[in-house]
C-alpha cells in the first residue's frame, strides 16, 4: 500500500485537505479543521497548495498537477470530461452525458460527478442543472456558488 500524505490549505471558503501519494494526488477536500502536515510530504502537493493559492488570488484557471483517479471506469470517463469544462463556464449533467457518448445517462453523470474526490481541479461546480439550477455539490451550494462567481469575476477583469 502506498503511503499518502496530507497537506492543508486555507482557502476562502475553508480548510482544504491535499492528499496523495509520492506521485500523484488522489484527493482534494473541504473539511472541519486541519490537521499537522506531513513533513516529508512530495514537493508537488507543497506546489499543488500554492497552486490553489493562486486559483483563489484569481491568477490561476488550469492546474498542471498528477492526478490518480480512484473510481470505476464510467466515474474516471465522467471525470476526465470534467476536467474539459472550461474556467468560468457552466455544463449541464445532461452536456456532460452526451459528451461522454451516453446522453441517457444523465443520472449516473450526476453520481459519479457527486463522487468526485479532487475538487477545483476537476470542477464540479461548473456543473449544473439543465434549468440553471445550482444542484448538488458535495462542499455546499454555498461554496459553488462562490466559485462561479469568484471565476466570473477573474474573467471579467480581463474585458
Amino acid at each position: 500500500m502506498k503511503k499518502e500524505y496530507r497537506l492543508y490549505y486555507k482557502s476562502p471558503l475553508g480548510i482544504m485537505e491535499i492528499i496523495g501519494n509520492e506521485k500523484a494526488l488522489s484527493g482534494l477536500y473541504f473539511v472541519e479543521r486541519s490537521k499537522k502536515d506531513d513533513q516529508n510530504a512530495p514537493a508537488y502537493l507543497v506546489d499543488c497548495r500554492r497552486q490553489l493559492d493562486e486559483y483563489f488570488k484569481g491568477i490561476r484557471r488550469e492546474f498542471s498537477i498528477n492526478t490518480e483517479l480512484k473510481g470505476t471506469e464510467f466515474q474516471k470517463k465522467v471525470w476526465e470530461e470534467l476536467y474539459k469544462v472550461p474556467y468560468g463556464r457552466t455544463v449541464s449533467y445532461g452536456d456532460l452525458a452526451k459528451s461522454i457518448g451516453n446522453p441517457k445517462a444523465v443520472r449516473a453523470v450526476g453520481g459519479a460527478n457527486g463522487k468526485n474526490k479532487i475538487v477545483i481541479i476537476y470542477p464540479c461546480h461548473r456543473v449544473i442543472g439543465s434549468n440553471g439550477s445550482m444542484v448538488g455539490f458535495g462542499g455546499g451550494v454555498w461554496r459553488k456558488e462562490w466559485l462561479l462567481e469568484h471565476e466570473q469575476k477573474v474573467l471579467s477583469q480581463d474585458k
